[in-house]
């Protein structure tokens, strides 16, 4: 019990110490970065006084001066310098707190625009948006889909806060981009195709097949563009299309062949009487050009510009968006 007590007593004048600073870290991180009590009061919007009076306690308090005077300016001491760093990182700290605080308890209620390519609305951006909705429920959404190059005139535009995209759009003067996974491409026959029962595919054995692809300005096409310039050939293209979902059934009636993301587990890879003669079958392409990284842009633009749902609604997919794909990205590999 003594030694406890010692220790309190021991301990009161660290605490004393450190609540008398507290007030006046701001102060003196910015005077750490001007060393200019005037430019620092002018900054804080506080008269000149108040600065010196801040100083005059803050070296009190530490027990040695902290500024000295230097011609008609002041310079940091040793002592300052040291323990600047500290003053910064606890700032810092304590304003990420304070973020997260306000976020969490924020009642979120605008709207987020999202500009998205087709193959993403069944899986990825529902789980996105369903892990925001589980933290802020009254936000509203507002989707448009179509080709990468119309999500990411959408967003240039101003007419979407965010663009999800493959192949991910690089990061430009006015435009923020992160990659959320990868997935492979694949060729995609009739189940009764000669290749529906290979273990993997080369580009030279469809050299002669005809082609079902996607219009030009969607993302899948320039990477079956690709694919197809490293093989050194062009495809006979025999069908065009604006939709993944259209050029699976055109290649499930025995059409054409194409290219094209894992397309999980949907009814045309299950092959039924009643379906005549309906089938697909995915076939792993031997190409390191085979597969698309998936991400997300957003327009570079001063933070109180941005719609306070949209921010968190990018911070939320670049933190966590890669965990929460994860099981999206591992089951497109298998």
């Amino acid at each position: 019990m003594l030694q406890n007590a010692c220790a309190e007593v021991a301990m009161e004048p660290d605490r004393k110490q450190l609540a008398q600073l507290l007030p006046l870290l701001p102060v003196l991180a910015e005077l750490g970065r001007t060393e200019h009590v005037t430019e620092t009061a002018e900054l804080l919007g506080v008269p000149q006084s108040t600065v010196s009076r801040a100083l005059a306690r803050a070296s009190a308090a530490v027990g040695t001066e902290l500024l000295v005077r230097d011609g008609r300016g002041v310079r940091l001491t040793p002592a300052a310098r040291t323990l600047l760093p500290y003053i910064d990182q606890a700032l810092a700290e304590f304003q990420a707190g304070l973020d997260l605080v306000r976020n969490e308890s924020e009642v979120v209620r605008g709207t987020v625009t999202v500009s998205f390519q087709h193959t993403f609305g069944e899986a990825t951006l529902p789980l996105l948006i369903s892990a925001f909705r589980a933290r802020h429920p009254g936000a509203g959404f507002r989707l448009s889909q179509g080709a990468r190059s119309a999500c990411l005139d959408e967003l240039a535009s101003g007419d979407a806060d965010l663009a999800l995209t493959a192949p991910v759009a690089p990061p430009g003067r006015n435009l923020e981009s992160a990659p959320l996974y990868r997935e492979p491409l694949r060729l995609v026959v009739h189940h009764r195709h000669p290749l529906a029962r290979q273990p993997m595919a080369r580009m030279a054995d469809i050299r002669t097949e005809p082609f079902v692809a996607l219009g030009s300005g969607y993302g899948l096409r320039s990477m079956t563009d690709a694919l197809f310039r490293e093989a050194g050939y062009r495809p006979r293209i025999a069908f065009e299309s604006q939709d993944s979902h259209t050029v699976r059934g055109l290649v499930s009636a025995g059409l054409g062949v194409s290219i094209l993301p894992p397309g999980g587990d949907s009814p045309g890879r299950i092959v039924r009487p009643e379906r005549g003669d309906l089938g697909w079958v995915e076939v792993p392409l031997d190409s390191a050009l085979a597969f698309r990284e998936v991400g997300v842009s957003w327009r570079r633009r001063k933070p109180e510009s941005e719609p306070v749902p949209a921010r968190l609604f990018r911070e939320l997919v670049v933190a966590q968006g890669p965990a929460l794909l994860a099981g999206l990205a591992a089951k497109a590999g298998h």
